[in-house]
């Protein structure tokens, strides 16, 4: 019997190939916004496809936030995919609004600064040490489709932080060319918090293999 994973149904995220993706990998996947569901699965995945401010909006209202924050709280794994990974940051500012976000890391999701936005497409990712999402396919590409991203990512990186707590392992990427464009934060390892900007159900065998790795995890 495979890791029970729910792939949250808020109305927002391409929640279908997520779903098959992880059935691929050996994950018995629920789609549901059941909060219940939600809370008691071993692994739970956000997509998020769309603007920032619908994404947290839809969130709340099915009390999406609320989930996710006990979980986190429990230790129990969350995993964030494109939206899903920009909500968890401070706020989102789109067309000179700013929507606030779940506020699991410090930060504010900015439009790219490149030549040709949205980013779109397979791009390389710079990847830590001590990755398990990345085991394997460290050196691979993943497809990438967003007009915002985090650009920069302190926590737990500053004199603020507290030795006592393991930083957070941060995966960053490049939309642009190198004379011209954005580093930008491609994934985010943090306790039982995990989320990626790209779409690992998108990008192939790598993708496959990262979801392999998040799964792995729950048992």
């Amino acid at each position: 019997m495979g890791a029970r994973v729910v792939v949250l149904d808020y109305g927002f995220g391409n929640v279908r190939s997520a779903t098959r993706a992880l059935e691929r990998v050996g994950a018995e996947v629920t789609l549901t916004a059941d909060r219940t569901a939600a809370q008691d699965a071993d692994g739970l995945v956000v997509p998020g496809v769309g603007a920032f401010g619908a994404c947290i909006a839809g969130l709340r209202k099915v009390r999406g936030h609320e989930v996710i924050g006990r979980r986190i709280a429990g230790g129990r794994p969350v995993l964030g995919i494109c939206v899903g990974m920009q909500i968890l940051f401070d706020a989102g500012v789109e067309h000179g609004e700013r929507a606030e976000g779940m506020g699991e890391w410090a930060g504010t999701v900015e439009r790219l600064d490149a030549p040709v936005v949205p980013h779109m497409g397979w791009a390389p990712v710079e990847v830590p040490e001590g990755s398990r999402l990345f085991a394997g396919v460290e050196n691979e590409r993943f497809y990438f489709v967003h007009s915002y991203a985090a650009q920069n990512f302190t926590q737990g990186h500053d004199s603020f932080a507290d030795p006592r707590f393991r930083p957070p392992l941060v995966t960053w990427a490049h939309a642009g060319t190198p004379i011209r464009g954005t580093r930008f934060v491609a994934a985010v390892e943090d306790g039982p918090l995990a989320a990626t900007q790209f779409h690992p159900e998108k990008s192939g065998d790598a993708g496959a293999r990262l979801l392999e790795n998040w799964v792995r995890t729950l048992g």
